[in-house]
């Protein structure tokens, strides 16, 4: 999953990319409102979600949001209000904010209010996501077949979650770069069809298609 933070407190940022590089997101920052429109204006690749704080430079919070979402930009999006400023919590969320987290807070709880925006964007209500005999548990990253663990590399993870997500979609090579590494890593599309054999070696025979030309899908049996 690629995650958009956009927090100008370069402290806060950089905890909050490591918090969630640990949890296996790809993570970008920006430090400023106009290049935040800018990058999650990408129709090309577009996030997952967004931590945004409104209390930009250059270009406020708001502002950035409001030109999101008039754009037709529909990725969650998790503001970053001051103690005790209500108006703000109320002016994003009529704005297109889908949640919001009020500064001091626990890394935890942020990570928790993400992974419920990414899995109802998804269709998903609970933190395990189900595909036939395959459970993947989004709050502590871990993958069952029938019940028995499955061990599986950070980038192996990061694609199953993808697809998981995206259970019955055809989900391009490019798409999965995208979405599993960050924009400043070295990218290489052989890697993903690596992953995929990694993870069809590990996971029931034909849980994963290949869509000649197109991608991959994850398909669920009935």
């Amino acid at each position: 999953m690629r995650v958009l933070v956009v927090e100008d407190e370069l402290t806060l940022a950089g905890q909050l990319a490591q918090a969630l590089g640990e949890e296996g997101y790809a993570v970008d920052v920006a430090h400023n409102g106009v290049d935040a429109h800018f990058m999650g204006d990408d129709e090309r690749a577009p996030f997952d979600a967004v931590v945004l704080d409104l209390g930009l430079p250059q270009m406020d919070g708001l502002t950035v949001l409001k030109k999101w979402r008039a754009a037709g930009r529909g990725m969650p999006v998790l503001i970053l209000t001051a103690r005790d400023n209500w108006h703000e919590k109320v002016t994003g969320i009529d704005a297109g904010a889908d949640d919001y987290l009020t500064k001091p807070f626990q890394m935890e709880e942020l990570l928790a209010r993400l992974r419920a925006l990414i899995r109802r964007a998804g269709g998903h209500a609970s933190a395990e996501l189900h595909c036939g005999p395959v459970m993947l548990d989004t709050r502590h990253s871990r993958v069952t077949v029938n019940g028995q663990a499955v061990t599986l590399t950070s980038h192996e993870y990061r694609v199953l979650d993808y697809l998981m997500h995206h259970c019955g979609q055809i989900v391009s090579r490019s798409v999965l770069i995208e979405h599993i590494y960050a924009q400043d890593c070295d990218r290489d599309s052989n890697t993903v069809e690596v992953f995929i054999a990694r993870l069809r070696k590990k996971l029931p025979p034909g849980l994963i298609e290949t869509e000649r030309g197109q991608g991959y899908r994850l398909v669920c049996p009935s």
